[in-house]
């Protein structure tokens, strides 16, 4: 934008400069030659009162010798006899004589200036003013480079200003679109310096005042959360009673880790809702690489973690009998994410599936690892999804659910640069698959052994059992 404004100021004051210089020194060179032809004429006057008293030749080339040498006329006698020097050419001079009127002419070199002298008898004598070329464009070529001197500074002076005014256009925006990029990535913090013409600096205002209204909105959500998790804490607390009452009977170990496992998915939001805005906004957001140096507790493994959540949905599944299977490889799985976020996809796909498909419909979950990413699919012999692109499209469901389980899928695929595919599985229902990109494994070094991979294999027919 800085270099647009000076580039048209450049060419606007230009054409200006131009569209004046060139009749302005038209004006100059016909002024000037209008002055030294006015000039002419008065020497070639001059000369008539000589020749009106005598027109003998001695007599005028003394009259003629006293006027200064670089104002001398020539002067044609009746006789043909020529005083002085003659630059006119002869038609010119035969055309005065004939007319008796006044002539003037370019000639080689300059400028001539013919005036019929009448003497006694009825004679025609002709006075001759030469005005040399360098007298006809005597400080032409100075005023012309003084005037273009002048348009040169005329035209840098613009350029500068329009310069200066672009810098402090350029430099609000540029301040304003940072800002917004910080924002737009979590900085709820990032305030600008309202500045620049008055456009800017009311977006300047307004962009502050709606960053503190998203701070506020924020603020006042992460406390809604906050509450409703605490008031979810008195009902849970009437559960966990009742299931200390049931005893050991069967079944009852199943209702206390759901118990305890709702209990830690409440500590998990409440935690969540109280940690500062300014701590969650360093989080990457959904679609956003992580940060360059993750712990160990931002990173899980795919198979371990499906196969514990499948593991805990089986015992429903068994209640409204629903076939249930999971397969997974044997190969390491390792993604950038927390475990709770990869717990919440495979607990939102399997819930939608029991949520969505009649008691009885047969599912079944899978782990298998590509060249750098891990695909988890959840899969199920239900009705399937009637408008899959539409579905992926909009991240909500258009049979009455709230959307939220591909919402969630797709934000944790985003995170690790991923995607979400959905399609008719060969169960005949829906197909969901999550593509989550792989994570370096810390453990490779111990997961190229062979004991390491004996173990994980015997933990995966471990879970498959438990499924």
């Amino acid at each position: 934008m800085r270099a647009t404004l000076a580039m048209v100021a450049l060419v606007v004051t230009s054409m200006v400069a131009v569209s004046f210089l060139i009749p302005l020194g038209l004006l100059v060179r016909t002024q000037v030659e209008t002055q030294a032809t006015i000039v002419a004429e008065r020497r070639a006057v001059a000369v008539l009162p000589a020749m009106v008293l005598s027109s003998q030749p001695g007599e005028l080339a003394v009259a003629v010798s006293a006027i200064p040498r670089g104002e001398r006329p020539c002067v044609h006698l009746p006789e043909g006899q020529v005083v002085g020097v003659s630059h006119a050419p002869e038609n010119l001079l035969a055309r005065t004589v004939t007319d008796r009127k006044s002539a003037a002419g370019t000639v080689p070199g300059g400028w001539v200036y013919l005036q019929p002298v009448l003497l006694d008898g009825g004679r025609v004598a002709v006075v001759e003013e030469f005005v040399p070329h360098a007298e006809l464009t005597r400080g032409v070529t100075k005023a012309w480079t003084v005037m273009g001197l002048l348009a040169v500074c005329l035209v840098i002076a613009s350029v500068v200003v329009a310069d200066r005014l672009g810098s402090r256009m350029v430099g609000a925006s540029r301040g304003l679109s940072r800002a917004s990029t910080a924002l737009g990535a979590g900085d709820l913090a990032v305030r600008v310096e309202p500045a620049g013409p008055t456009e800017l600096y009311e977006a300047g205002v307004a962009f502050n005042t709606m960053a503190d209204r998203v701070s506020q909105l924020l603020a006042s959500e992460r406390e809604l959360v906050a509450d409703l998790s605490h008031r979810l804490r008195t009902p849970l607390m009437a559960l966990t009673v009742a299931s200390e009452r049931i005893g050991r009977v069967p079944g009852s170990d199943q209702l206390e880790s759901a118990v305890g496992q709702l209990e830690s998915e409440l500590d998990s939001i409440i935690r969540a809702a109280q940690t500062p805005l300014s701590t969650r906004a360093a989080q990457p957001a959904p679609g956003e690489a992580g940060p360059k140096t993750l712990g160990p507790t931002a990173s899980c493994r795919v198979a371990e973690v499906a196969g514990r959540r499948v593991g805990f949905w089986s015992m429903l599944a068994e209640q409204q009998g629903r076939p249930c299977a999971f397969a997974a490889t044997d190969e390491p799985t390792p993604v950038q994410l927390p475990e709770d976020d990869l717990a919440a996809v495979v607990d939102a796909l399997v819930g939608n599936v029991f949520r969505h498909t009649p008691q009885g419909t047969a599912f079944g979950v899978s782990v298998r690892r590509t060249a750098q990413s891990v695909v988890l699919v959840v899969e199920d012999a239900g009705p399937g999804i009637a408008d899959p692109d539409g579905a992926v499209s909009r991240g909500a469901s258009s049979g009455g659910s709230t959307g939220l389980g591909l919402d969630i899928a797709h934000s944790a695929a985003n995170a690790t640069r991923g995607h979400v595919r959905l399609g008719r599985s060969r169960l005949g229902g829906a197909h969901i698959e999550v593509v989550l990109g792989l994570a370096p494994d810390q453990d490779r070094g111990l997961a190229a052994s062979w004991g390491h991979r004996r173990r994980r294999a015997l933990e995966n027919r471990r879970l498959r059992r438990q499924v």
